[in-house]
């Protein structure tokens, strides 16, 4: 594995108590760490209303950490379509661009970021959530924005255009990439079950485009990396409490506890299975078997990127966890 790309997606987790600043505070840092480890890509979550993420805006806080970097590529993971105006996203992610030396990402994602309704209409200005229609619309505008294949200019001059990849932890958003020639970035860490069928999809359906010659996946992995396995499932423990929250609330997210307070936590045996079900899939455990765990996911899915995404109460936990992934 110590030949494949590795990137981090990074949520800005709010431990219990603490503020979204203070959330926000380690990120520059952690991109310049980042950078010191060889990782290719950070890229930042678009959430609403969650009080346990603060990554709200990936644009703002790819270009904070963009300013801080060198080499590190930098972007959404993703933004979220229906939410803005595609001529909008493709001016603000020239932009990031240009101002990192053409080291912009932009990874497109479908769903909303919400789950209140309020909210979620808030975003839209209004308008009741997008349907399959609307959001391909949006796609292939801001994919010829930013091809240029359109008499509106994005930005004056030329500038580099930012990386297109399209988000999907489905079979169908999996098969929009590949018709669209886009690589793809798949949420192994959200839908393990859709893995297999969704990456076969995408590569029947895959025709080559200015984007993307061949096909090309990034496969996101859950990746809790400790010194110990016992401290690994140690720091895993507020994550289960937060998932087993949004299994039974409808997907609203709760606080992020800590991990002592999250191991008096108690879960029902079918909640337990469940959650045992879903951490099987991922990466969790000493650097030992984390090595292990990604290379045969690696080996299994034939990703040709792996994306960790280390959901932790404390950031320096978190950047430890990426510093011993970044020896493997």
């Amino acid at each position: 594995m110590s030949d494949l790309p590795l990137s981090v997606l990074e949520l800005a987790l709010v431990e219990s108590g603490r503020t979204a600043a203070e959330a926000l505070a380690p990120l520059a840092g952690i991109g310049q760490r980042l950078d010191e480890l060889g990782y290719r890509r950070l890229w930042f979550a678009e959430h609403h209303g969650s009080p346990a993420i603060a990554s709200a805006s990936p644009q703002v806080l790819a270009s904070h950490v963009a300013a801080v970097t060198s080499r590190l590529r930098i972007g959404s993971g993703g933004v979220l379509a229906p939410n803005h105006a595609p001529f909008v996203l493709a001016e603000q992610f020239a932009t990031l661009s240009a101002l990192s030396g053409g080291r912009a990402d932009l990874g497109i994602g479908r769903g909303p970021g919400a789950v209140d309704p309020e909210l979620l209409r808030t975003l839209r200005r209004g308008a009741e959530p997008a349907d399959e229609a609307e959001y391909h619309s949006d796609l292939d505008d801001l994919l010829r924005y930013l091809g240029r294949d359109t008499k509106l200019r994005v930005l004056p001059g030329e500038v580099v255009a930012p990386e297109p990849w399209l988000l999907s932890s489905s079979p169908a958003g999996a098969a929009l990439a590949g018709e669209r020639g886009l690589p793809l970035a798949f949420a192994h860490h959200i839908r393990p079950d859709n893995t297999a069928a969704s990456l076969a999809r995408y590569r029947e359906a895959f025709r080559p485009s200015p984007w993307r010659s061949r096909p090309h996946v990034l496969l996101a992995v859950e990746t809790v990396c400790a010194d110990t396995d016992a401290q690994a499932q140690h720091l895993v423990g507020p994550m289960n409490v937060l998932k087993s929250g949004i299994l039974t609330t409808g997907g609203q997210d709760t606080e992020l506890l800590s991990p002592d307070q999250a191991a008096a936590h108690e879960f029902t045996p079918e909640m337990a299975e469940q959650l045992g079900h879903f951490r099987a899939a991922q990466a969790h455990g000493d650097p030992e078997y984390v090595a292990g765990r990604l290379s045969e996911l690696a080996e299994q899915t034939a990703a040709d990127e792996l994306m960790i995404v280390t959901p932790v109460y404390d950031a320096a936990a978190r950047l430890h966890s990426y510093e011993l992934v970044a020896g493997f």
